[in-house]
């Protein structure tokens, strides 16, 4: 029991750090630099757009944007953390990766893409398929909570919304499902 409440209290407390870090980045940002920071995106197909695929996500265009993916954080990471830290790193990485790389490969020219929400649909990716993947009891329970509540989010992968990185979205997504299954493939977390 003692356990569980040791990886309970680390889980919240990387989330709460997480989600810190990039509140603190969007307020100094918005306060001290001008929203400067918001042009260091994934921009597709420029060598200098390729940096924003590790540092695009921290950046947000306005507090509704980040406050949304805060949501996101805090609802489908935090049961990814719950599963273990390691597979919270590894889903997180795999999909940040993966969305930025097909943001800067199939995006818009001349666009510019920021936001945690290519990693929000990783997560989604992850727990909707893990089950699939993992064949344990678990893991079902997840994917079906995870499709009961917030299966809508699949329409989030299609461009529906100008303004909306519909490519961030797919790909992160992509990189859930390919998480979901390298993971329970290989187990090496």
């Amino acid at each position: 029991m003692q356990q569980l409440i040791d990886i309970w209290k680390k889980a919240v407390a990387i989330g709460i750090a997480l989600l810190a870090t990039l509140w603190a980045i969007y307020i100094i940002d918005a306060l001290f630099l001008g929203g400067s920071l918001r042009s260091h995106g994934i921009r597709p197909r420029q060598l200098t757009g390729l940096s924003g695929i590790l540092f695009g996500p921290l950046f947000h265009g306005s507090i509704s944007h980040l406050f949304n993916n805060s949501i996101g954080i805090i609802l489908l990471g935090s049961i990814i953390l719950l599963r273990g830290i390691a597979k919270f790193i590894f889903v997180t990485l795999v999909s940040m990766l993966i969305s930025g790389i097909g943001i800067w490969l199939i995006g818009g020219s001349g666009t510019n893409h920021i936001g945690y929400s290519g990693i929000i649909f990783g997560y989604f990716g992850y727990l909707l398929l893990t089950g699939i993947f993992d064949k344990k009891l678990g893991s079902i329970l997840i994917s079906i909570f995870t499709v009961t509540l917030y299966g809508g989010m699949i329409f989030g992968v299609l461009p529906t919304h100008v303004g909306i990185s519909w490519e961030g979205h797919l790909f992160g997504f992509i990189g859930g499902v390919i998480s979901a299954f390298l993971l329970s493939k290989f187990r090496v977390i």
